[in-house]
């Protein structure tokens, strides 16, 4: 019986997505109507779609910062009924620190979402034995703040180890001291003196994190991760484009672990894998989210669309859109998304709005890139850790176009093809980038040979090393690839 009602409600909820999204919309309206926000853009006078747009213009959290500031120094009723339980502290600002609130509405929802997504899959597969061993969290500090005016303020993944079932809590780990570690590569250490002798069955973390856990494991105890947890069976992840990490993992794993990915996020959890036939993830519609829709395309635009779900297509960009019952409203999350189904509606996460390359107007997004990589890799037997890629603009036609700066585990043994290869899929996929090629204004792409943790190297300084921080994995400037320079072994 273990996850079989979720499994009925979430798909009754699914087929009923459109009626679940115009519900969501007008309840958060109606509940928000008295607070600042509310008022101050007329919520009263808000009763069709037309009217939420007019009244609520797509904005990110800079352009709303006055608001969350205002919740920062205590005040309540700002936008959302009261104030939120905690803030949950994010970077990525151009100002520094973003504290997006967490009430009680909204992190029910976040529990509950992680819940059904383990249960879904028990449910599927079967596989209830991982309740019976350890669990592990790869998470930030499960330590909260608090401001001067009484606000509790913590990353996300601390925040909801506090709201862990108590089922669950004899078998989680790491311990909380090993947890409120600040230093992440003394916490990764500590965890694996933790934990490699117990019987873990689940792993939760982002995949560059775990990852750089399992290398942890190898140098401290010389071990592969089925060696020293053989009963591991669940890998849970989320927030990344898992496709160029999968063949890593599939290596570290020999086939014995299933994967569950999920789509979690401060501003609310999204969406999740909900059968192992399909690695696409399903759209939660009755989470107290209404989603909207931009094309990534007319992305900036003063007069961009907004799409709701029932305008969406498949496997077309969209940067995602949010009002939630945490008080965002036209929220610009900054990820994009593409749809894979729209019966039931299934996306996979493909990026970030900020994170492109259009120095010479081709517009390439994450998707592409990562493609681009695992094709070569594929071709060419090699493996990587990590990778960013950057525009080199030169004075003279034809000097310019696209490096890679590649951490490699086992790099190629035919640089020629790997580069090849690497342009051949980026030619396929996007348009404008062959073009550009063919027209001889960008030449072949460049690849950089760095060594083995120069991204972690870079991470760390810029304070984002470990928790849920990902590396960049492209960008239309030079910051990172001048950084990264110090640690090239080799130039192709």
């Amino acid at each position: 019986m273990l996850g079989r009602i979720q499994t009925r409600r979430v798909n009754a909820q699914s087929r009923k997505a459109l009626y679940y999204q115009e519900k969501t919309r007008k309840n958060l309206i109606k509940k928000a109507r008295n607070t600042a926000f509310g008022k101050d853009h007329h919520f009263d006078k808000i009763s069709s779609y037309e009217d939420f747009c007019s009244h609520i213009p797509i904005r990110n959290y800079e352009q709303q910062r006055s608001y969350f500031d205002r919740i920062v120094e205590g005040e309540s009723d700002v936008l959302w009924p009261g104030s939120p339980l905690y803030l949950a502290k994010t970077s990525g600002t151009t100002s520094g620190a973003k504290y997006i609130p967490i009430t009680q509405d909204s992190i029910r929802r976040q529990i509950a979402s992680a819940r059904d997504a383990l249960l879904l899959y028990a449910a599927e597969t079967g596989n209830s034995s991982f309740f019976d061993g350890k669990m592990m969290f790869l998470s930030g500090s499960p330590e909260i703040d608090t401001n001067e005016k009484g606000m509790r303020i913590g990353r996300l993944s601390g925040i909801v180890n506090h709201f862990v079932p108590a089922v669950l809590l004899a078998n989680r780990v790491p311990s909380y001291e090993a947890n409120i570690l600040d230093e992440w590569e003394q916490k990764v250490s500590t965890i694996v003196e933790e934990v490699h002798d117990q019987d873990l069955r689940l792993i939760s973390g982002i995949p560059p994190w775990v990852q750089m856990f399992f290398e942890q494991l190898e140098e401290q105890k010389a071990m592969q991760p089925m060696e020293a947890w053989p009963n591991l069976s669940v890998y849970v992840h989320g927030g990344v484009d898992f496709s160029p990490y999968r063949p890593i993992f599939d290596a570290y794993f020999g086939g014995k672990v299933d994967v569950v990915e999920t789509f979690p996020a401060s501003e609310g959890f999204f969406a999740y894998q909900n059968t192992q036939e399909d690695d696409s993830l399903l759209l939660l519609t009755n989470n107290g989210i209404f989603y909207e829709f931009i094309p990534l395309d007319q992305y900036g635009q003063e007069d961009a669309p907004r799409l709701r779900l029932e305008d969406v297509e498949l496997d077309k960009q969209y940067a995602l859109i949010l009002s939630t019952n945490a008080g965002l409203w036209a929220y610009d999350i900054g990820d994009t998304i593409k749809f894979t189904s729209l019966d039931p509606y299934k996306i996979r996460v493909s990026g970030r709005v900020k994170h492109f390359i259009s120095a010479f107007g081709e517009h390439v997004i994450s998707e592409e890139v990562n493609r681009a990589i695992l094709e070569a890799t594929e071709a060419t037997g090699a493996s990587f850790q990590e990778f960013t890629v950057a525009p080199s603009i030169a004075t003279e036609k034809g000097d310019s176009g696209h490096e890679w700066y590649i951490e490699f585990v086992n790099p190629p043994e035919d640089w020629e093809a790997f580069t090849t290869q690497l342009d051949t899929s980026l030619c396929k996929q996007n348009a404008y980038y062959q073009d550009l090629r063919e027209g001889n204004i960008l030449k072949k792409a460049v690849v950089f040979s760095l060594e083995r943790n120069a991204s972690r190297s870079y991470m760390k300084s810029i304070g984002k090393l470990g928790g849920q921080n990902k590396f960049p994995r492209l960008s239309n400037d030079r910051k990172i690839v001048d950084y990264l320079k110090d640690f090239v072994i080799l130039k192709t």
